[in-house]
């Protein structure tokens, strides 16, 4: 295995963690259903701060995603090309 093949792992793995934590990071769609029922009350400017930080944590998880996806299609077709 050479310093390509480490590298670009490395590099798919760090990728992968951070899309993991962009994930987990997000809140989930059903929690503003539950949080109405259990009258949770929100402010005015905290709805829309949670708003604005959700829509620049998805837009982040789809990049990330495509980027990840881009760079395994590239790992493959650079394994598949040196043997």
């Amino acid at each position: 295995m050479g310093a390509v093949e480490i590298t670009l792992g490395i590099i798919i793995m760090v990728f992968s963690v951070l899309l993991i934590a962009m994930v987990l990071l997000q809140s989930g769609k059903d929690k503003r259903l539950s949080g109405t029922i259990a009258g949770a009350a929100e402010t005015f400017f905290a709805k829309g701060k949670s708003k604005t930080r959700d829509k620049i944590l998805a837009r982040v998880t789809t990049v990330l995603a495509f980027v990840l996806v881009v760079l395994a299609v590239v790992f493959f077709i650079y394994l598949y090309a040196t043997k």
